[in-house]
Formats: structure tokens, sequence, C-alpha cells
């Protein structure tokens, strides 16, 4: 895992300071290592963090130069598959001088071109600049793992692992994309390509950016999608057995492949189905596994140790529990810096503290991912299907009319939400039952704000896949946004910020495939269950005494510590402040709902969070 920043340009650069100011910015990246090469006539200028993981000599060093000197790398991430392909281009007659997987992104791309990203099976983030071609490929992983930003004008490409790579150029404009706050205060986030400054944009999952030296212009290509659904009539008995022992086999060999490194592993065990299935499959590859549990003295509802200590027992992994520190209101402005964009997720506070300690005891870490979104574990799946079931009969004008009602209870009443998802087309759409504000709340909020307008729920029905299956839309629409635009931005922010590599499994892309294009969606989820199959190889492989049903996000008492105390004193004087973007009578009214019971919350967390990043970035509408 690493840092990367980089500047191409169609004329000479000149001013060059900040390159390695942006490399440095994010020495949480990589504290082991670090590298800058200009090219010779000075258009191209790369720049890395190393955190060693694979080859730990020398021959590990970023920036990364081929044997013929003509193709320059500076990589982020984790090709998983890299000792398959390398053997590939072996067999092809090509020499290899270390052991690193960045050494076979060069030949690859050497032997196949662009086409070398189908090759690839891992979590990646890279810039590779061909001197002969005169361009500059950039290209990021299938699911988002990890990040990469760019900025493109006049001729000039930068781009960065972390936003504040490129603020390290104190040239680049640091003003807000209301379209961008638009997005965040309705979903939580900044979506797809968007980035919270104006100017600066995000390169998608999937996809490549190449950029010719010549002329300045850029291209963007998607490299791979998900593939189509399986047909409706294919879940039988004997094949839902045949996809059972595929299933277990897949996850087996992501896990095999992702406990490589010359560093020491460790597992992330909450205790929940995801997790414990990983720790299944890795004592199958090794006898020496050690499991990782947090503890949360004193918050016993948040604290999953016994059931993580019940997995481990099972299969006799070095189990370790660490307990928590208390959080502290003064980390959330340390956490702000970090996002780089501000992001609707409090559990951000324990995944930090989490890495934090689990650092101490290894460098990689492998955790369940994606599992919710892949399989259907997440509870809004059963109810949007219980919905649709059940209000079929109802006509679309009578639930709207019940919609459009709901819209005038006060935000944070419990329910609300999925009321006014009642005037959702269930065909078509998707209900925003997990947004955070609707358009009558964001108009007060953003009240006296000239430069603001509401634009997010036509963006976000426009991202909603083209499927009749609302159970396939929904998983897909997670996957390419939730997952991409949160928790995983949430992950590599918060673990990086301790220097320590989380892996996923579950985002291995062979079982990408198989989630979507193999298993049909009655074996995800149902209006009554949920994860069906993930539970189903639990039964064969976990404990019989484990709870299969237990479903618990990793979070902390916010609702509670926002009623008094420093969490409390820290969102009162940043929503009271005079310069705060925000309607103070709204905000107001936010927090007297909260303080009367109202699930308000995650709310302030997003107006506070947001807030707080602008006064770190001095962000400006």
């Amino acid at each position: 895992m690493c840092g990367i920043v980089g500047i191409a340009s169609t004329l000479p650069v000149t001013e060059r300071a900040w390159l390695a100011a942006g490399r440095d910015a994010m020495t949480h990246r990589g504290p082991d290592d670090s590298g800058e090469l200009w090219s010779s006539d000075g258009t191209v200028g790369l720049a890395h963090r190393r955190l060693a993981i694979i080859d730990l000599s020398p021959g590990g060093h970023q920036p990364m130069t081929d044997s013929r000197g003509a193709l320059r790398i500076v990589f982020n991430g984790e090709i998983y598959n890299f000792r398959e392909v390398r053997g590939k281009l072996e067999t092809l007659g090509y020499h290899f001088t270390s052991h690193s997987d960045t050494e076979v992104l060069l030949a690859a791309y050497r032997h196949w071109g662009k086409d070398f990203l189908a090759q690839l099976n891992g979590m990646f983030a890279f810039a590779l600049h061909d001197t002969e071609r005169r361009t500059l490929l950039l290209a990021r992983d299938r699911a988002g793992e990890k990040p990469l930003y760019y900025h493109l004008a006049g001729g000039t490409l930068r781009f960065a692992s972390e936003l504040k790579g490129l603020l390290a150029d104190r040239a680049l404009e640091r003003r807000i994309d209301p379209e961008a706050l638009d997005s965040y205060l309705a979903a939580g986030f900044a979506g797809a390509e968007r980035c919270m400054l104006r100017g600066f944009r995000k390169l998608p999952p999937a996809h490549s950016l190449c950029f010719q030296l010549q002329d300045g212009s850029a291209r963007i290509d998607r490299y791979w999608v998900p593939p189509e659904p399986p047909e409706p009539n294919g879940g039988q008995l004997q094949g839902e057995e045949l996809l059972l022992d595929e299933l277990e086999n897949l996850l087996e060999g992501a896990v095999r492949r992702q406990l490589v490194a010359d560093v020491p592993v460790g597992l992330l065990l909450s205790g929940g189905v995801d997790s414990s299935l990983v720790t299944a499959m890795a004592v199958r590859t090794s006898d020496r596994i050690r499991t990782f549990t947090i503890t949360f003295p004193g918050q016993a509802r948040f604290d999953e140790a016994e059931h993580a200590r019940l997995v481990a027992s099972h299969f006799g992994t070095e189990h370790i529990e660490l307990p928590a520190d208390p959080a502290s209101a003064d980390l959330l402005p340390a956490l702000a810096r970090q996002f780089d964009e501000p992001l609707v997720d409090s559990s951000m506070i324990p995944t930090y503290l989490v890495s934090r300690l689990v650092r101490r005891h290894c460098t990689v870490a492998l955790g369940g991912d994606g599992g919710d979104e892949l399989f259907g574990g997440y509870p809004h799946y059963e109810r949007m299907l219980w919905m649709q079931r059940t209000l079929r009969m109802i006509p679309q004008g009578l639930r709207g009319l019940v919609a459009s009602a709901a819209g005038q209870l006060p935000v944070g009443v419990k329910g609300r939400n999925w009321l006014i998802g009642l005037g959702t087309d269930l065909q078509r759409g998707i209900p925003m039952v997990n947004g955070c504000f609707d358009v009558a709340a964001r108009r007060r909020l953003m009240a006296g704000q000239p430069t603001w307008f509401p634009s997010a729920e036509q963006y976000l029905q426009a991202r909603v896949p083209p499927h009749a299956d609302l159970l396939q839309r929904a998983t897909r629409m997670d996957f390419s946004n939730y997952l991409s635009e949160d928790i995983l931005v949430k992950v590599d922010r918060a673990s990086m910020l301790a220097s320590l590599e989380v892996r996923a499994p579950f985002l291995d892309q062979l079982l990408i495939e198989f989630a979507f294009g193999r298993v049909p969606s009655h074996l995800k989820a149902t209006s009554s269950d949920k994860k069906v199959l993930l539970k189903r190889l639990a039964q064969r492989v976990l404990p019989p005494q484990f709870n299969r049903e237990r479903k618990q996000g990793f979070s902390l008492p916010l609702a509670d510590w926002l009623r008094h105390g420093a969490f409390r004193d820290l969102f009162n004087d940043v929503l009271r402040s005079p310069g705060s973007l925000f309607d103070r009578q709204e905000v107001d009214g936010l927090l007297r709902g909260h303080d009367h019971g109202r699930s308000n919350h995650e709310r302030l967390f997003c107006l506070a969070l947001f807030e707080l990043w602008r006064r770190e970035y001095g962000a400006t509408l």
C-alpha cells in the first residue's frame, strides 16, 4: 500500500517543489521509503511513498523504470495474481530482477498494452508513463478499493492518491462544487467521479484515463463491467448446492491469494458472518493465523468480543483482543483532514481506532467488506422486497400522496424515509431510504446560498442500474455507489492514517463476477431473509453455535454522545459558528429533535464533519 502523486504536461514543468510536498503530505500511506522521478524533457514528474508489503528489498523502490528505460510507474495497491501473470510472461521470454508485483505491471503493459488491465486481479491505482507513445495511463481497480484523484486543465494533468497530495500545489483553487455538496447532503458522499472541490475529479472504479502528452487530450474508458445476472429460473436445489460449492472454493482461493505478504498479516474478526467465513478459509491455508477483535469497555451493546471468541476458539487461531481507547472529540478535526472529502459515516471513528491498534501487531489485515453488497446482506434489501410484494396492489398515485404527506413530518422521525420511499416506482427506481436530507430539508439548510441548487435526485436516479429485478438494482447500485464511495473510502483513509493495509477477499474479481453473474436473487435476499447463500456456507463451515442471524454494524454510541459532553460541545461550536454555511434555525431544529429522541445523530455528523473539513481545507462555496 502506498501513496502516489504526479504531473504530466504538454510543456516542461517549471514549478516542481509541490510534487515532493504532495508526496510527503501522504507519508502515512508509505512510511518506509520515498522517491521522485522526472522525465528528461521535464514534462512528466512521478513521486511515491512506499509501505513495503511485497519484496521488502530496494528492488521494490518506486518510481520504477523497466529495463529499457522506456516505461515508468508509480503504483498503489496489491496485485494478488501477480505470480500467475509473471509466470505467463516468463514463458514468453520476459526476465525479472525483483520479486515485486510492480515490476510485473511494467512487463504486462509492455506485452499486452492497455489490455493488460484485464489480466489483473487486485486492488490498485497507478500511473504509467510510456515515453515511446508519449502517454500517461491512469487506472483504478474494479471495486474502487484504492483512490485516485486528478485535476485536468490547460494541457496539464495532475493526480494523487489523496486530495491533499494535489492541494500541495497552492495554485489550485479550493472552491466547493455545489452539485457535489448537494449529493453529499442527500446521499452522504459526493458520488462517482465527482469531487467536493471544483475542477478536481475522481477516476471511477474499473476505469482508465489515457493522457496524450502531444496535445493534452485525455480519454477515459471503462475496462470492466459486472456480468449480467443469471436467468430468474436458474435456482433449482441441485444448482444451489453447486453454487454453494463454487462459493466455498472461490472464497478459499481469494483468501489464500490475499494472505501472501512479506510482512505480518492478521484477520479482523468481528464475529459476524463475513469475517468469520474469511477466518474459516484462512485456517485452511495456514496453521498460524492471527485474529484481532476490538473490545469497547463500558459499551456492551457495541462489543462483539464474545462472538469473535467463539469463532477463534473453534478454529484455533492466535486470537488477540484489543481494548479500544475512548473516542475523543478531538479526533474529528484530524479525520476531517485525513478523509479528503467529508463522508457521512461516523463509524470512521472506530475504524481508525481499530486500525491504530492492529497496526501495532501487523502491517496487513484481511476484513469482510463487500459481502453485504454482493450477497444481499443489508436489512433494507428485505424491507424493499417486502414493500414491493405488499404494496403492488396500491395505485402509484395513492402511494405518492402518502409519500408527499410524509415529507411534512419532522426530519428524524422514525420511518419517515420509508414513507417518503412509497412514492418510488419500484419497477424502475430505488427508494432512498438511507439518505440524509430530502429536497425540502436541503432547501431549508441552504437558505441564503444562491450558488447552491438541488440536483442529487436526478443524478442518483440516472445511476440506477436498468434491471427489472429490484434486488439486482439495489445491490448493483450499492456496489457502484455506497461501497466504493463510503465503505471503501472509510476503510482506506482510516487504515492508511495508521499505515495499515486492509484487504477484502470478498472483492476478489472472481467472487464479484460469481456474485453478480451466477447467484440468483432469491439466494441473496428475500422479503424475510438476507444473505441467504452466505449463511448456508456459514452453516456448513462455522461452529454449530454460531449465530448466523445477528447483524451489527461497526459503530459507537454517537447518539448518546451528542446529548451532552465533548462531542455535543464540538458540534455546537462548529454548527453555530457565524461562518457556517448551514441555516442556523434549521440546525437548531435538528439539535432539538435529537434531544427529543429523533434519529438525527448521523445528520448532525454530516453537517459538522462538512464544516470541520471546510475549515481544514480552507474551501469556500
